[in-house]
């Protein structure tokens, strides 16, 4: 098979389409860690953004979270959602761009249904914690952007491949690269410091057994699975579940609940389903 081996830090290091962290990101995340601030401070970065103010007040007037009244100020709406939440609203915007662009538009819509399966898993078997279960399931496979943007025809055909042989990516992604979006996306999140549980899971997400975190890669590799309609029946390693101790008693309804909700908040991100 055609081999066109990279250094994956070499690859991070040189990839200048990809800033260390989106500046809304890297701001509003300052104002989270920063015991001083709070909503007010979090609602000015988001009203400089006008797609970002407009897109989460109709998120949060939406079915999604099913409020009983209208919210018409982004103040009140922060208030209800809480800074982390908030949070997450702004990384999936101010990562869309970067995804739909440099990787596909079927790359960003996955991210988000991962994110949002995960935390519906972590919120249902207290694996961990829901908001940082999002982040997790957004962020595991940005490591595809940069494949991707290194030779987009030979990494159309690593994807092709896998598909058709139901082979694990990863293992088609190093015969073609000789390195995977899993190894790639750990360093991309060591470049942006991200936390070393977000770094952890994004590198061991196809093989949680093989992580120092096994319970929450565990749940990723779950999420993942779950939203992936190409396979009908979704198909978990016990071995896997185990390391969750959790039991699925009905993967196809968790599906369904999992990809009816992320449908709305596609939806209300995109304006399309």
């Amino acid at each position: 098979m055609e081999n066109d081996k990279i250094n994956p830090q070499q690859l991070v290091d040189e990839f200048k389409d990809i800033p260390p962290m989106p500046n809304v990101m890297v701001r509003a995340l300052e104002v989270i860690k920063n015991p001083q601030t709070g909503i007010k401070e979090l609602a000015n970065i988001m009203s400089v953004d006008q797609s970002i103010l407009t897109k989460t007040l109709s998120l949060v007037n939406s079915a999604y979270y099913g409020f009983h009244q209208q919210i018409t100020s982004l103040n009140k709406a922060l208030v209800i959602l809480g800074m982390m939440k908030a949070k997450n609203i702004i990384m999936s915007l101010a990562l869309k761009q970067m995804m739909t662009t440099q990787g596909s538009r079927e790359l960003w819509e996955h991210s988000a249904k991962c994110a949002i399966a995960a935390e519906m898993l972590a919120q249902e078997y207290k694996v961990i914690n829901p908001d940082d279960a999002f982040v997790i399931g957004f962020l595991h496979d940005v490591g595809k952007i940069l494949l991707n943007t290194k030779n987009p025809i030979k990494y159309s055909k690593a994807r092709y491949l896998a598909q058709q042989n139901q082979v694990d990516l990863c293992e088609v992604e190093d015969s073609f690269f000789g390195t995977n979006h899993c190894v790639l996306g750990a360093l991309v999140s060591k470049k942006w410091q991200l936390p070393v549980i977000l770094t952890n899971c994004i590198r061991c997400h196809h093989n949680p057994v093989q992580s120092s975190l096994p319970s929450a890669c565990a749940l990723v590799y779950v999420a993942d699975r779950l939203v992936q309609t190409r396979i009908p029946t979704p198909f978990f390693e016990q071995s896997i579940l185990d390391k969750l101790d959790i039991q699925i008693n009905d993967p196809m309804a968790l599906r369904e609940n999992a990809l009816s909700k992320a449908s709305i908040f596609l939806k209300e991100m995109s304006g399309t389903v």
